[in-house]
Protein backbone atom coordinates (compact mmCIF):
# COMPACT_ATOMS: atom_id res chain seq x y z
CA UNK A 1 0.00 0.00 0.00
CA UNK A 2 1.07 3.42 -0.73
CA UNK A 3 1.85 5.97 1.82
CA UNK A 4 2.04 8.63 -0.40
CA UNK A 5 -1.16 11.31 -0.76
CA UNK A 6 -3.00 11.18 -3.90
CA UNK A 7 -1.12 12.43 -6.89
CA UNK A 8 -3.59 14.97 -7.92
CA UNK A 9 -3.58 17.09 -4.61
CA UNK A 10 -1.30 17.18 -1.55
CA UNK A 11 -2.75 17.13 1.11
CA UNK A 12 -5.88 14.88 0.23
CA UNK A 13 -9.02 16.86 0.78
CA UNK A 14 -10.81 13.73 2.69
CA UNK A 15 -9.06 14.24 6.17
CA UNK A 16 -11.53 17.24 7.07
CA UNK A 17 -13.02 15.84 10.32
CA UNK A 18 -16.58 14.38 10.21
CA UNK A 19 -19.37 14.94 12.62
CA UNK A 20 -19.52 12.00 15.26
CA UNK A 21 -22.98 10.53 15.03
CA UNK A 22 -24.83 7.30 15.89
CA UNK A 23 -25.12 3.91 13.68
CA UNK A 24 -25.55 4.18 10.34
CA UNK A 25 -29.22 3.65 8.57
CA UNK A 26 -31.50 5.51 6.21
CA UNK A 27 -34.17 7.74 6.74
CA UNK A 28 -35.77 10.71 4.50
CA UNK A 29 -31.98 17.56 6.27
CA UNK A 30 -28.57 20.06 8.56
CA UNK A 31 -25.21 20.28 8.11
CA UNK A 32 -22.40 18.12 9.35
CA UNK A 33 -22.56 17.99 13.07
CA UNK A 34 -20.40 19.37 15.56
CA UNK A 35 -16.69 19.48 15.41
CA UNK A 36 -14.03 16.79 16.46
CA UNK A 37 -13.05 18.09 19.78
CA UNK A 38 -9.42 19.45 19.71
CA UNK A 39 -7.29 16.78 19.82
CA UNK A 40 -8.90 13.84 19.03
CA UNK A 41 -8.53 12.33 15.87
CA UNK A 42 -10.94 12.40 12.87
CA UNK A 43 -13.05 9.15 12.05
CA UNK A 44 -11.34 6.80 10.57
CA UNK A 45 -13.27 7.31 6.49
CA UNK A 46 -15.09 4.42 6.51
CA UNK A 47 -16.69 5.46 9.81
CA UNK A 48 -17.28 9.04 7.54
CA UNK A 49 -18.77 7.10 5.10
CA UNK A 50 -21.42 5.47 8.04
CA UNK A 51 -22.27 8.61 9.70
CA UNK A 52 -22.82 10.80 6.07
CA UNK A 53 -25.34 7.81 5.44
CA UNK A 54 -26.77 8.29 8.62
CA UNK A 55 -27.43 11.67 8.54
CA UNK A 56 -29.90 11.64 5.39
CA UNK A 57 -32.37 11.78 7.70
CA UNK A 58 -31.19 14.92 9.14
CA UNK A 59 -31.00 16.49 5.63
CA UNK A 60 -32.98 14.78 3.13
CA UNK A 61 -36.26 16.91 4.39
CA UNK A 62 -39.00 15.09 2.34
CA UNK A 63 -41.98 17.69 1.38
CA UNK A 64 -45.82 16.68 1.12
CA UNK A 65 -47.31 18.95 -1.45
CA UNK A 66 -50.63 19.08 -0.22
CA UNK A 67 -49.85 18.90 3.45
CA UNK A 68 -47.76 21.90 3.33
CA UNK A 69 -50.13 23.47 1.26
CA UNK A 70 -52.75 22.91 3.74
CA UNK A 71 -51.15 24.23 6.45
CA UNK A 72 -50.22 27.56 4.48
CA UNK A 73 -53.96 27.89 4.20
CA UNK A 74 -55.11 27.41 8.03
CA UNK A 75 -52.57 29.45 8.94
CA UNK A 76 -53.18 31.97 6.59
CA UNK A 77 -49.88 31.96 4.72
CA UNK A 78 -47.57 32.12 7.81
CA UNK A 79 -46.69 28.47 7.10
CA UNK A 80 -45.25 29.64 3.78
CA UNK A 81 -42.51 30.82 4.99
CA UNK A 82 -41.30 28.03 6.81
CA UNK A 83 -41.80 26.22 3.77
CA UNK A 84 -39.46 28.41 2.14
CA UNK A 85 -36.97 28.23 4.83
CA UNK A 86 -36.99 24.49 4.42
CA UNK A 87 -36.63 24.06 0.59
CA UNK A 88 -33.51 26.53 0.72
CA UNK A 89 -32.24 24.37 4.07
CA UNK A 90 -32.49 20.96 3.04
CA UNK A 91 -30.53 21.69 -0.75
CA UNK A 92 -27.55 23.66 1.32
CA UNK A 93 -27.68 20.57 3.79
CA UNK A 94 -28.01 17.61 1.59
CA UNK A 95 -25.09 18.72 -0.73
CA UNK A 96 -22.73 19.14 2.56
CA UNK A 97 -23.90 15.83 3.71
CA UNK A 98 -23.42 14.06 -0.28
CA UNK A 99 -19.43 15.94 -0.54
CA UNK A 100 -18.76 14.56 3.03
CA UNK A 101 -19.98 10.82 2.15
CA UNK A 102 -18.62 10.93 -1.69
CA UNK A 103 -15.01 12.23 -0.12
CA UNK A 104 -14.92 9.51 2.25
CA UNK A 105 -15.66 6.65 0.06
CA UNK A 106 -13.12 8.22 -2.35
CA UNK A 107 -10.83 8.02 0.45
CA UNK A 108 -11.67 4.42 1.34
CA UNK A 109 -11.27 3.74 -2.38
CA UNK A 110 -7.90 5.31 -2.54
CA UNK A 111 -6.77 2.98 0.65
CA UNK A 112 -8.11 0.03 -0.95
CA UNK A 113 -6.47 0.56 -4.24
CA UNK A 114 -3.41 0.51 -2.31
CA UNK A 115 -3.61 -2.46 -0.88
CA UNK A 116 -4.15 -4.00 -3.93
CA UNK A 117 -1.69 -2.53 -6.02
CA UNK A 118 -3.93 -0.47 -7.90
CA UNK A 119 -3.45 2.97 -7.39
CA UNK A 120 -1.75 4.07 -10.77
CA UNK A 121 -4.22 2.24 -12.69
CA UNK A 122 -7.09 3.55 -11.10
CA UNK A 123 -5.59 7.69 -10.73
CA UNK A 124 -7.43 8.70 -13.82
CA UNK A 125 -11.09 7.74 -11.92
CA UNK A 126 -9.85 9.04 -8.77
CA UNK A 127 -8.59 12.37 -10.65
CA UNK A 128 -11.80 13.06 -12.57
CA UNK A 129 -13.86 12.36 -9.09
CA UNK A 130 -11.68 14.74 -7.16
CA UNK A 131 -13.08 17.25 -9.81
CA UNK A 132 -16.43 16.63 -9.46
CA UNK A 133 -16.08 16.98 -5.53
CA UNK A 134 -14.81 20.51 -5.98
CA UNK A 135 -17.73 21.08 -7.69
CA UNK A 136 -19.72 20.23 -4.98
CA UNK A 137 -16.86 21.66 -2.08
CA UNK A 138 -17.61 25.03 -4.02
CA UNK A 139 -21.23 24.88 -3.61
CA UNK A 140 -20.82 24.72 0.18
CA UNK A 141 -19.71 28.22 -0.18
CA UNK A 142 -22.53 29.53 -2.30
CA UNK A 143 -25.04 32.41 -0.53
CA UNK A 144 -27.85 29.75 0.52
CA UNK A 145 -28.47 30.80 4.42
CA UNK A 146 -32.03 29.62 5.18
CA UNK A 147 -32.15 32.30 7.93
CA UNK A 148 -31.26 35.21 5.39
CA UNK A 149 -33.13 33.95 2.56
CA UNK A 150 -36.31 33.98 4.65
CA UNK A 151 -36.19 37.45 5.95
CA UNK A 152 -35.84 38.18 2.56
CA UNK A 153 -39.10 36.37 1.52
CA UNK A 154 -40.78 38.24 4.76
CA UNK A 155 -39.40 41.59 2.99
CA UNK A 156 -40.17 40.73 -0.38
CA UNK A 157 -42.68 37.95 -0.51
CA UNK A 158 -42.99 36.66 -4.00
CA UNK A 159 -40.06 38.18 -5.73
CA UNK A 160 -37.54 36.53 -2.96
CA UNK A 161 -39.38 33.59 -3.67
CA UNK A 162 -39.10 34.32 -7.66
CA UNK A 163 -35.81 34.27 -6.99
CA UNK A 164 -34.59 31.48 -4.36
CA UNK A 165 -36.43 29.64 -7.00
CA UNK A 166 -34.15 29.53 -9.84
CA UNK A 167 -31.45 29.99 -7.80
CA UNK A 168 -32.46 26.24 -5.73
CA UNK A 169 -33.20 24.61 -9.83
CA UNK A 170 -29.69 25.69 -10.65
CA UNK A 171 -27.82 24.21 -7.77
CA UNK A 172 -29.94 21.34 -8.15
CA UNK A 173 -28.57 20.98 -11.94
CA UNK A 174 -25.48 21.44 -10.85
CA UNK A 175 -25.14 19.22 -7.77
CA UNK A 176 -26.90 16.28 -9.73
CA UNK A 177 -24.43 16.77 -12.31
CA UNK A 178 -21.65 17.05 -10.31
CA UNK A 179 -22.48 14.04 -7.93
CA UNK A 180 -23.71 11.85 -11.11
CA UNK A 181 -20.06 12.16 -11.75
CA UNK A 182 -17.94 11.31 -8.85
CA UNK A 183 -20.68 8.51 -8.84
CA UNK A 184 -20.04 7.36 -11.96
CA UNK A 185 -16.06 7.46 -11.33
CA UNK A 186 -16.97 6.00 -7.82
CA UNK A 187 -18.94 2.81 -9.68
CA UNK A 188 -15.53 2.18 -11.91
CA UNK A 189 -13.18 2.16 -8.84
CA UNK A 190 -15.46 0.02 -6.65
CA UNK A 191 -16.07 -2.87 -8.93
CA UNK A 192 -12.07 -2.70 -10.25
CA UNK A 193 -12.00 -3.38 -5.85
CA UNK A 194 -14.50 -6.27 -6.36
CA UNK A 195 -17.31 -4.61 -5.02
CA UNK A 196 -20.98 -3.72 -7.02
CA UNK A 197 -22.34 -0.07 -6.89
CA UNK A 198 -24.85 0.69 -9.31
CA UNK A 199 -23.84 3.61 -11.88
CA UNK A 200 -25.92 7.04 -11.47
CA UNK A 201 -28.76 6.88 -13.43
CA UNK A 202 -28.38 10.14 -16.33
CA UNK A 203 -31.96 9.91 -17.69
CA UNK A 204 -32.90 11.44 -13.93
CA UNK A 205 -30.43 14.39 -14.41
CA UNK A 206 -32.23 17.63 -13.82
CA UNK A 207 -32.24 19.78 -16.84
CA UNK A 208 -32.99 23.84 -16.20
CA UNK A 209 -36.02 25.23 -16.00
CA UNK A 210 -37.53 28.11 -18.64
CA UNK A 211 -37.09 30.57 -15.94
CA UNK A 212 -38.33 33.28 -18.09
CA UNK A 213 -41.05 31.69 -18.93
CA UNK A 214 -41.86 30.72 -15.47
CA UNK A 215 -41.70 34.55 -14.53
CA UNK A 216 -44.17 35.33 -17.11
CA UNK A 217 -47.02 32.44 -16.21
CA UNK A 218 -46.07 34.33 -12.84
CA UNK A 219 -46.95 38.09 -13.39
CA UNK A 220 -49.67 36.98 -16.12
CA UNK A 221 -51.77 34.58 -13.28
CA UNK A 222 -51.71 37.04 -10.90
CA UNK A 223 -49.49 34.97 -8.93
CA UNK A 224 -51.28 31.96 -9.29
CA UNK A 225 -48.84 29.71 -11.25
CA UNK A 226 -46.68 29.86 -8.22
CA UNK A 227 -48.50 26.94 -6.72
CA UNK A 228 -47.13 24.59 -10.08
CA UNK A 229 -43.94 25.99 -9.04
CA UNK A 230 -44.02 25.31 -5.11
CA UNK A 231 -44.89 22.02 -6.32
CA UNK A 232 -41.91 21.46 -8.53
CA UNK A 233 -39.74 22.68 -6.31
CA UNK A 234 -41.28 19.70 -3.78
CA UNK A 235 -41.15 17.34 -5.50
CA UNK A 236 -38.06 17.78 -7.71
CA UNK A 237 -35.52 17.24 -4.87
CA UNK A 238 -37.72 14.73 -3.41
CA UNK A 239 -37.17 12.63 -6.35
CA UNK A 240 -33.61 13.54 -6.29
CA UNK A 241 -33.22 12.36 -2.80
CA UNK A 242 -34.78 9.23 -3.12
CA UNK A 243 -32.61 8.13 -6.24
CA UNK A 244 -29.20 9.05 -4.30
CA UNK A 245 -30.14 6.49 -1.26
CA UNK A 246 -30.08 3.75 -3.63
CA UNK A 247 -26.74 3.87 -5.04
CA UNK A 248 -26.18 5.45 -1.28
CA UNK A 249 -26.66 2.22 0.02
CA UNK A 250 -24.84 -0.09 -2.02
CA UNK A 251 -21.62 2.56 -1.45
CA UNK A 252 -22.27 2.29 1.97
CA UNK A 253 -22.23 -1.24 2.09
CA UNK A 254 -19.27 -1.75 -0.46
CA UNK A 255 -17.05 0.43 1.90
CA UNK A 256 -18.67 -1.66 4.55
CA UNK A 257 -17.71 -5.00 2.76
CA UNK A 258 -13.86 -3.48 2.18
CA UNK A 259 -13.37 -2.54 5.89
Amino acid sequence: MSDQPPPWQAPPPWQAPAAAQPQYYPGPGTMPGPQQMPGLPPPPAAERVRLAAWRRSQTDYIFGYWSALGWTILTFGIFGFYVFYQLVSRMRDHNARRLELLDAATTVAWEQAGRHGLQQELTPSFQRAAGHLAVLRQMTADFRDPTIWLLFSILARGIAEIVGFVLLDQDLVKHGQAEAGAGYELSVIYGRLGQQVPFPEQGQLKRPDNYAGRIVATIFTFGIYMFWWYYDQMEEPNKHFAANWVQEDYLANAVAALG
